[in-house]
């Protein structure tokens, strides 16, 4: 079967741009990424997400899982889980690894669910 694709539009917009300042993702008080080259993608009405990019995240903390979810817009999205000492968190972090063509930059990053993940924007 094949899945929907939309392509964003002026009801329902994507962007995705350089965050351009320090991007520090912490769970437990345990550093898992650390960057300043993330992507902050702004998608309609929804909060902005930062998309750090793999190579400034330790996947020594993150184990794969066999989640997957789909979005019209963007894409499947694979998940991990977050395995930090006593920190457990199943699927708080996601990724497109074929993202649509519409948002090809957040290829090779990786992102966090908040409610998880204090990701920080910083002025240093």
């Amino acid at each position: 079967m094949s899945k929907p694709v939309k392509i964003p539009n002026e009801q329902h917009p994507i962007t995705v741009t350089a965050q351009g300042r320090h991007v520090v993702a912490t769970v437990g008080g345990r550093v898992i990424a650390d960057t300043r080259e993330a992507l902050t993608l702004q998608e309609s009405t929804y909060p902005a997400v930062q998309y750090i990019p793999r190579k400034d995240v330790d996947f020594a903390l993150l184990e794969r899982t066999d989640h997957e979810t789909y979005c019209p817009y963007k894409g499947d999205a694979s998940y991990y889980s977050i395995r930090a000492g006593e920190t457990s968190a199943d699927n708080a972090v996601w990724t497109y690894e074929a993202p649509y063509d519409a948002v090809a930059e957040i290829k090779d990053h990786v992102a966090f669910y908040p409610n998880v993940v204090d990701v920080q924007v910083r002025e240093d």
